[in-house]
């Protein structure tokens, strides 16, 4: 017996983000608590109707279980799951609520994710020293990206300036969005001097630390229709995650991403989605996409492992205007990890939020013309785990 998936058997019928960035004013529990009034308001519904629902958390600091929904959002006791998957977390808790109501368990799910990092202070993600194998070191987030940005250098010939092409790009879109960390557009010669962070990869390369959240409503697409959305809400087509290493320098030659030119969990997780979704040609189907810019090498090679455009072709492609918000193919429209910053748990259910708006053709930002079909990609950890979702308009 085959597998059924759940294609076209979950809505997104409301969403909304809350403002990302430096925000000392205000602490986890507050950002929770507006983007999910935010997303209610969206789908014209009271907070009673949520069934049950999962938040995406990464830190400890941050919230431990599902009692950080309930001790803000009062749910009055009903099922709530932290769910925790290095940077996918935010996208995964919306794996489990979608599957939950494609299941039939539940009517309306509440997806949601926060994190509040800035309160931590220091330089770089912390917990790099607590976390992870008690032998094998690991590296920083910048220092396990160089190594792919050193290899693709030599393996396609790309240049620091491809790099920067990303950047400005990103923050170029970014400076149009007003929930954006950033919003400054930026040159390549600013990226070239900015402050080298781990070489090749300097202050303009790297997706900042930030604060912020985001909520999505969920329900069946018969539900759906009741709704306020009953007009333009969103089907999930498709979603799906991969898991490989934690400790992909160890790999042997030859090995699952021994290269550091591709990462394996977005080629496996495209694959999945894609098969779900029955989406043959990517670089045609697609109309945008929210992928995981973390660092401006990991927007080309994600480019590739998605099959945007083939393998070494992407700064070529770039450069050419190929991945423009009015491109062929528009990624990161809203400024990406980039604009945004990048509060772990948080950061898919606002690319999630963000694609739905851009299909529903009221984008914050920079509107993708025409948009129809859209994917929402993360990538977490030493390359180890990817989720891969694909939204599309209703029939």
């Amino acid at each position: 017996m085959g597998r059924k998936g759940i294609k076209d058997k979950v809505a997104i019928i409301g969403c909304e983000m809350t403002k990302y960035g430096e925000l000392w004013d205000k602490n986890q529990y507050d950002l929770l608590f507006e983007a999910f009034q935010g997303a209610i308001k969206d789908a014209g519904i009271k907070k009673d109707e949520v069934d049950a629902s999962w938040v995406g958390i990464f830190y400890y600091f941050t919230g431990l279980s599902g009692a950080m929904v309930e001790d803000i959002l009062r749910l009055d006791g009903k099922p709530s799951t932290r769910v925790e998957n290095y940077c996918a977390s935010g996208m995964d808790a919306f794996r489990n609520a979608s599957f939950a109501i494609a299941s039939g368990a539940y009517d309306v799910a509440l997806a949601c994710g926060v994190e509040k990092l800035m309160d931590e202070g220091g330089s770089g993600l912390p917990g790099f020293k607590q976390f992870g194998h008690p032998l094998y070191p690991t590296p920083s987030a910048p220092a396990m990206f160089s190594m792919a940005a050193t290899r693709s250098f030599h393996e396609y010939g790309w240049t620091k300036e491809d790099l920067a092409r990303v950047a400005v790009k990103n923050h170029d879109n970014g400076a149009d969005h007003p929930k954006a960390h950033f919003r400054s557009r930026i040159t390549i010669d600013q990226v070239m001097k900015a402050p080298m962070i781990a070489d090749p990869l300097g202050r303009f390369d790297c997706c900042a630390m930030s604060d912020g959240s985001a909520a999505l409503i969920l329900t069946t697409p018969e539900l759906a229709e009741s709704y306020a959305h009953a007009d333009d809400y969103i089907l999930v087509k498709a979603n799906a995650i991969s898991c490989q290493t934690n400790f992909p320098w160890y790999v042997p030659k030859g090995g699952p991403g021994a290269e550091f030119t591709h990462f394996p969990a977005t080629e496996k997780a495209g694959q999945f989605a894609y098969k779900e979704a029955g989406i043959t040609d990517p670089r045609k189907e697609i109309d945008c996409a929210e992928v995981h810019d973390c660092f401006t090498i990991t927007e080309l090679l994600n480019c590739q492992d998605l099959q945007f455009c083939e393998r070494g072709k992407a700064a070529e492609e770039l450069k050419n205007g190929t991945f423009n918000w009015d491109g062929e193919i528009a990624v990161n429209p809203s400024g990406g990890l980039k604009s945004f910053g990048h509060p772990i748990g948080s950061t898919g259910c606002r690319m999630l939020t963000e694609i739905t708006k851009q299909l529903q053709g009221r984008a914050e930002g920079r509107q993708v013309p025409d948009a129809k079909v859209g994917l929402c990609h993360n990538l977490g950890g030493a390359f180890t785990v990817c989720s891969v979702t694909v939204l599309g308009q209703r029939d």
